[in-house]
């Protein structure tokens, strides 16, 4: 049957041909947060990519996968910086029109076309899609992600939350100096199914502003790195970093908000849980009535731990009056 569209150029009207699950024959399975994704694709650098985000993580969750389809294609220059479009449960991700996704925020399933220049450059894969897409769909059901490092000592955890500029990459690596275990440096996951609050960290990868190495005299040697949003950065493998401890995972035993300013004397005093958690809430993203309603229960689960506000300059003094806290 021939098929007209009224007032659609022709070049716009969809082919019949379509792509078949024979089209992507290259498959793998990660786990992202210890959560299941499964990738099917027709591009080498697209696993690759996905190896470098996900590989280190292991299976610590049991639940039904994502889905990530990923179709690479000749045509097309590399994708510029995506714009995101919600509506509903389907989220479309837009950079070109060789390069765009489309996400199902229900069935937590996407699929990417990019171009092949796009799936060559696996930091700019990772960075606007990939990695994107999977952490999207985590937070539908399976996270809570919230704006906070988090270290922890003797197995209790502590988020360090701030506004961008107080101190939580290069404080929670001067904890980790000190003997603190390291989980985050920016990025902490709670489980809405957690009866403990328990956060799930990213301690593989620390990243810190350029002038790290005057605090941090081990940093120096390491490369500086331009991220795909344009920052200039120093990506450092914890792996590479002798004496420093790490864990994917604790109990969330105390919350501290970051106030640092040049100059300030250093202390602590103890806050209303509620002052934290609503100061937590302003920063997650909104999907929806449900997944809001999901997350703002997760946070609130932290009314039962101390929260502090730690107002500071000096790295050493803000670890030591850290340590002294009853966890």
């Amino acid at each position: 049957m021939k098929v007209l569209v009224k007032g659609v150029p022709h070049h716009w009207v969809p082919s019949n041909r379509g792509l078949n699950p024979a089209d992507l024959p290259l498959t793998g399975r990660y786990y992202p947060a210890g959560f299941p994704l499964e990738l099917t694709t027709n591009s080498l650098g697209v696993l690759q990519a996905a190896e470098e985000s996900w590989g280190q993580w292991p299976s610590e969750h049991a639940r039904r996968p994502i889905r990530l389809r990923v179709i690479a294609s000749p045509a097309g220059a590399r994708a510029g910086a995506p714009s995101f479009h919600r509506y509903d449960h389907l989220l479309c991700v837009v950079s070109d029109s060789d390069n765009f996704a489309v996400a199902d925020l229900n069935s937590l399933e996407a699929c990417l076309f990019v171009s092949a220049q796009t799936a060559a450059d696996r930091a700019w894969m990772r960075w606007f899609f990939l990695d994107a897409l999977a952490y999207i769909l985590l937070a539908q059901r399976y996270t809570v992600p919230v704006h906070a490092a988090c270290v922890a000592r003797q197995q209790a955890g502590v988020l360090l939350c701030g506004r961008s500029g107080a101190g939580k990459s290069t404080l929670s690596f001067a904890c980790a100096r000190a003997g603190w275990t390291f989980l985050s440096d920016d990025g902490t996951w709670l489980l809405p199914e957690s009866g403990d609050s328990t956060a799930i960290g990213r301690p593989f990868l620390a990243r810190f502003r350029t002038d790290a190495p005057r605090w941090f005299p081990e940093l120096d040697g390491f490369p500086q790195s331009v991220r795909p949003d344009g920052k200039v950065s120093l990506e450092i493998p914890l792996e590479q970093v002798p004496d420093i401890r790490t864990a994917r995972n604790c109990r969330v035993s105390s919350v501290v908000l970051l106030d640092r300013r040049p100059g300030w004397q250093a202390q602590v005093q103890e806050i209303p849980p509620s002052e934290a958690i609503e100061f937590m809430l302003e920063e997650i993203r909104s999907y929806g009535a449900e997944v809001d309603r999901r997350s703002r229960q997760t946070v609130r689960k932290l009314a039962h731990v101390p929260a502090y506000r730690l107002q500071y300059d000096g790295l050493d003094r803000a670890v030591e009056l850290l340590s002294g806290l009853k966890l």
